[in-house]
C-alpha cells in the first residue's frame, strides 16, 4: 500500500428529515445564496422542506445550473452573489449544482479571472466562501469531496478542478429526496458512482486489502441494487443504500494508498462537450472498450475483479476477463444506458475532433501507468463505436 493522508472535513446528517439539521449547520445572520437547478426541488417539497429549517433567514435563490454547469451560468450567480454580499453558499439538487456551486465558492474572492480557477485545476483557490449541501441526486459523491467538474459553453470545454477550499461544510443526504427522480437520472447516479469506484479499483495490485474488500462490497451493493431502484423507486432501503454507496465511491477513502486511473473520465468528459451526452452515458460507452484495450496492464486485477465482483471462478483467465468486461456492460444496459458511441449517430469521422480536444487539455498521458498516449485514446474511442 501507498503512502497517503486522509482528510474530511465534511459533516454528514444522513436519514429521513436531516434537512431540519440546516439551522445548526448555518448562522442565523448569514446572507445565503440556495442554488439548484432544473426547478425540481420546487416541484418535490425540497426547497419547502429547505425553508422551513431555516426561518427567518436571508436567502436568495439562484436556479437554472445545467446537469453539467457551465462557466457562463456559474459566472451570473458570481456576479449576483457579489453584488448582494453573500456569505455562504446552499447546493440544493444533484453532483453538477454541487459541482457549480463549489466554483461559485470559489469565483466570488478570487481577483483574477475565473476560469483560471479550472485552468489550474484548482491550484489558484486561496480561499472560497462556506458551501452546505443538501443532495438530491446520488451519483459524484461532490457533497463529501473537494472536486469540481465545470464546461465552457464558448469553447466547448470540460474540465475539472480540486481544492481543500471546497470541501463542503455540511452535506444533509436524505434519502426520500431521491423517491421522484426520472429512471434516467437514477440509472445515471448508479452508473456514475459505479465508475468511480473501478477508477480506484482497476488498476494493479498494491496490497490495498482494505481498499479492495471496500470497492469489492460497494459495487456488489450498486450491482445489487441498482436495478431495484428503477422498478422500486419509493423504497427507502434501495434508495438510501444507493445514497450512502454513491458518497462512498468518491469521498476520497477508497482512493487512499492505492494507484488511481481516471482515464474514462477524460475521455468521457470530450464526449460530452462536444456531442452533450450525460456524463455517466459517456462512461457507460468508453469504459468497456477501454478495460479490453488494456486487459494486460490490468490484468491481475480484473481477474480480481472477475471472481470478487462477478462471482466468475470458473475458466481461463482470459476468459474470466472477457466475461467481466462483458457483465460490466450487461448491467450498464441492464440500468438503460447504451453503450456504443453509434448508439449516438456519433461516427469514426467523430473520433479525430475527439482526439484533438484530449490533445488540447493535455490529456495526453492518462491512466494509472500514464501510458494512454492520443493514438491509444483513438483506439479506445474507435473500439467504442
Amino acid at each position: 500500500m501507498q503512502n497517503f493522508t486522509y482528510y474530511s472535513p465534511t459533516r454528514i446528517h444522513f436519514g429521513q428529515g436531516q434537512i431540519a439539521k440546516l439551522r445548526s449547520e448555518i448562522g442565523k445572520n448569514e446572507r445565503i445564496l440556495l442554488t439548484y437547478g432544473g426547478g425540481s426541488i420546487k416541484r418535490n417539497g425540497i426547497l419547502d422542506q429547505v425553508h422551513a429549517a431555516l426561518p427567518g433567514y436571508q436567502i436568495h435563490e439562484f436556479g437554472g445550473i445545467e446537469p453539467n454547469p457551465s462557466y457562463e451560468t456559474l459566472m451570473k450567480a458570481v456576479a449576483y452573489a457579489r453584488y448582494h454580499g453573500i456569505t455562504h453558499l446552499l447546493a440544493v439538487g444533484g453532483g453538477s449544482v454541487v459541482d457549480g456551486t463549489k466554483f461559485i465558492a470559489a469565483a466570488i474572492p478570487y481577483q483574477g479571472e475565473p476560469w483560471e480557477i479550472v485552468t489550474s485545476r484548482g491550484q489558484a483557490i486561496e480561499k472560497a466562501l462556506p458551501l452546505s449541501c443538501v443532495l438530491t441526486l446520488p451519483a459524484t459523491g461532490s457533497e463529501t469531496n473537494c472536486f469540481s467538474v465545470i464546461s465552457k459553453k464558448q469553447t466547448m470545454d470540460k474540465q475539472s478542478f480540486a481544492s481543500p477550499h471546497v470541501y463542503p461544510h455540511c452535506a444533509i443526504l436524505d434519502p426520500t429526496a431521491t423517491f421522484s427522480l426520472p429512471p434516467r437520472q437514477t440509472a445515471n447516479g448508479v452508473v456514475d458512482a459505479f465508475i468511480h469506484i473501478l477508477e480506484q479499483y482497476l488498476t494493479y495490485p498494491v496490497n490495498a486489502l482494505v481498499q479492495d474488500e471496500y470497492a469489492e462490497g460497494l459495487l456488489r451493493i450498486l450491482i445489487e441494487e441498482g436495478p431495484k431502484a428503477l422498478t422500486s423507486p419509493q423504497d427507502y432501503d434501495i434508495r438510501a443504500n444507493i445514497m450512502w454507496t454513491a458518497s462512498q465511491a468518491l469521498n476520497g477513502i477508497l482512493g487512499v494508498g492505492v494507484p488511481q486511473d481516471w482515464a474514462t473520465h477524460a475521455l468521457g468528459h470530450e464526449i460530452t462537450a462536444l456531442h452533450g451526452l450525460d456524463h455517466a452515458q459517456t462512461l457507460a460507452i468508453v469504459l468497456p472498450a477501454l478495460l479490453n484495450e488494456k486487459r494486460q496492464e490490468k490484468y491481475a486485477k480484473l481477474i480480481q475483479y472477475a471472481q470478487k465482483v462477478w462471482g466468475i471462478h470458473q475458466g481461463s483467465d482470459a476468459f474470466k476477463i472477457d466475461s467481466a468486461i462483458n457483465e460490466t456492460r450487461k448491467f450498464f444496459e441492464r440500468m438503460g444506458l447504451k453503450t456504443r458511441l453509434s448508439d449516438f449517430n456519433i461516427s469514426e469521422a467523430d473520433i479525430p475532433a475527439l482526439v484533438q480536444k484530449l490533445q488540447q487539455h493535455g490529456q495526453t498521458a492518462l491512466g494509472e501507468h500514464q501510458d494512454i498516449t492520443l493514438e491509444v485514446s483513438q483506439r479506445i474511442y474507435m473500439a467504442a463505436l
